[in-house]
């Protein structure tokens, strides 16, 4: 059974920036399962565009990988298929404690490879499948697209990318009543006011959303030939681009 996320339910006379760190790690299912509407439908369906798209001899990358839920629900699906042969399922996370944790649990998967590093310094090669699921919004925006562009780059023709994020609304009042709404999810989900205020003061400086159009535009800029929202709740969405 998982352990409860708690971390937020005492007040803080000073709120640190949000970090994935050993307590993250160790509630990390719970807190991410109560606060990403829609998460368990997007690691599921990751792993059945990866059945779908992953090839033969090729790497699949799951890119901030956490403790290894996209790589798990990848991994299910694509040995499903007898045709499936020599796929690398490869994880990357700069996080330790969270390697960790990832490492317990998948210590059965034989096709997994674990790296602990930075994204931005990670080599794309010979990739039919990339997974950015809630990770590039941690990455300075100055980045982003250098990091998108070498990800592009070592991705074979016919290759997807999976990218989930929170976004915002260019709309001012739609963007308001999406996070009411996330918050009311929350909530619903057992998290106190304080819970989410507290977290939020976390992320402020940490986890910076953009509107679904600027990662779309970005994303046909850097040369996809086809990208689409295929699942949005609220603030939260994923989108797929092929090359």
């Amino acid at each position: 059974m998982n352990a409860k996320d708690k971390i937020y339910q005492t007040p803080f006379d000073k709120i640190a920036d949000f970090a994935f760190d050993e307590k993250v790690a160790a509630v990390f299912p719970d807190m991410i399962q109560r606060s990403v509407p829609g998460y368990s439908t997007i690691i599921a369906m990751t792993g059945v565009l990866a059945g779908r798209y992953a090839k033969n001899n090729s790497n699949c990358y799951d890119l901030g990988c956490s403790l290894g839920a996209s790589l798990l629900a990848m991994a299910s699906e694509i040995n499903k298929q007898a045709d499936k042969k020599n796929i690398q399922l490869i994880g990357v996370d700069n996080s330790q404690q969270m390697l960790e944790k990832c490492r317990e649990i998948n210590k059965s998967s034989r096709n997994i490879a674990l790296v602990c590093e930075d994204i931005a310094h990670t080599k794309i090669v010979n990739a039919s499948v990339v997974v950015m699921n809630f990770s590039l919004q941690f990455i300075p925006q100055p980045q982003r697209a250098a990091i998108l562009q070498s990800i592009y780059n070592g991705m074979n023709e016919g290759g997807i990318l999976i990218l989930s994020e929170k976004i915002l609304f260019e709309d001012k009042h739609l963007n308001e009543l999406n996070i009411e709404l996330h918050h009311e999810f929350k909530k619903a989900n057992g998290y106190s006011d304080l819970e989410i205020s507290q977290k939020r003061t976390a992320l402020e400086n940490v986890l910076i959303p953009e509107t679904l159009t600027t990662h779309e535009q970005r994303l046909k800029n850097i040369g996809f030939s086809h990208c689409d929202g295929w699942f949005q709740c609220f603030n939260f969405a994923s989108l797929v681009a092929i090359k």
